[in-house]
């Protein structure tokens, strides 16, 4: 039987796409979508929906959790979520007919599993159509997340968005390192660029906080490090900074021990041991990251972040583990 007629799904729906564009490291394809709107489990995520106009994203951070997602296309190796990019196919008329389900008082988060402002929209402009779509919407919550300063690009369009509903922007910044950020986020934006575009949505009254996560144990644990960038978040006018400590499931850890065997391999034996449980940390270390962050935040003067408490998606069958007490 052919190989094609075997897949079902969204792994059929990726097959029949077609390839856009190809770049030097990275291909476009297109991804025929029937929905846009992701219902969230209320226990796992505080959103009541989602919204990820991009499959995989090209920033190849080397912790990244949201490579397992591209199993569901059928791809397997967890290095073709960075070079094999898919955007959704664009029906306004079909998303504004979703949206009529979203109910005010809802949350929605846009950027939950692969960053909304990557290269890719550059070319296809998604999230910009799904943020003009949602001015239809009022008296709802809406939360982006990125690591790109391509979204100050839609500084006004955000502001107008929130005139009538919650908006908050927040952008990923682990370290003001820039060495050790290109190291462990190859082809994201520098840390300055993602500084100054807090700094442009702020001034333009759009609501912007920065999060150092993940914290990665050994690497950017350190007060100091935390303290760089919860200053230049206050100096750049964010409102809110927060962090919480990295977690690796089976895609991400065969992606990550690569990377420490490569570049910091004293910390790879500690890493396997306290990871090797499970995807998550428990005991007294993240609990000490958490304190830190708190004082680091009663220094500085800035607030935490409203959604503190998001739980990040995670692929059937892993679940916290009460005995996973390794620490670093």
């Amino acid at each position: 039987m052919d190989e094609f007629v075997k897949l079902v799904g969204i792994a059929r729906a990726a097959a029949e796409g077609t390839l856009v564009a190809e770049k030097r490291r990275v291909d476009y394809r297109t991804l025929p979508t029937r929905k846009w709107l992701n219902r969230c489990h209320p226990k796992r995520v505080p959103f009541d929906w989602s919204i990820n106009p991009y499959r995989g994203c090209e920033y190849g951070c080397k912790y990244c959790y949201a490579r397992f997602t591209h199993e569901f296309l059928e791809r397997r190796d967890p290095d073709l979520f960075e070079t094999e990019i898919y955007a959704k196919d664009w029906n306004e008329a079909g998303f504004l007919n979703e949206l009529k389900t979203v109910r005010p008082g809802h949350i929605l988060g846009i950027g939950t599993a692969t960053d909304p402002y990557q290269p890719a929209e550059r070319r296809f402009g998604r999230t910009r159509k799904v943020l003009e779509a949602l001015q239809a919407l009022r008296g709802v919550s809406i939360f982006i997340t990125t690591k790109s300063d391509l979204v100050s690009r839609d500084a006004s369009l955000l502001k107008t968005l929130a005139g009538y509903n919650e908006v908050r922007v927040t952008l990923t910044v682990t370290t003001m390192n820039r060495d050790l950020a290109r190291l462990t986020e190859p082809f994201a934006p520098r840390p300055d660029l993602r500084l100054h575009a807090v700094a442009e949505l702020a001034s333009a009254g759009v609501r912007v906080g920065v999060i150092a996560s993940p914290v990665l144990p050994l690497i950017t644990d350190s007060e100091d490090n935390l303290e760089r960038v919860a200053r230049a978040a206050k100096t750049a006018g964010a409102d809110q900074f927060g962090a919480n400590v990295l977690f690796l499931q089976p895609a991400a850890q065969r992606v990550f021990f690569a990377f420490l065997a490569g570049n910091f391999p004293r910390h790879l034996a500690r890493y396997r041991r306290s990871y090797g449980q499970g995807a998550f940390l428990t005991g007294s270390y993240p609990e000490r990251i958490r304190e830190m962050v708190n004082d680091i935040r009663s220094r500085i003067g800035i607030p935490s972040r409203d959604m503190e408490r998001t739980a990040l998606p995670r692929p059937p069958g892993w679940e916290l583990s009460g005995s996973q007490m390794m620490l670093f």
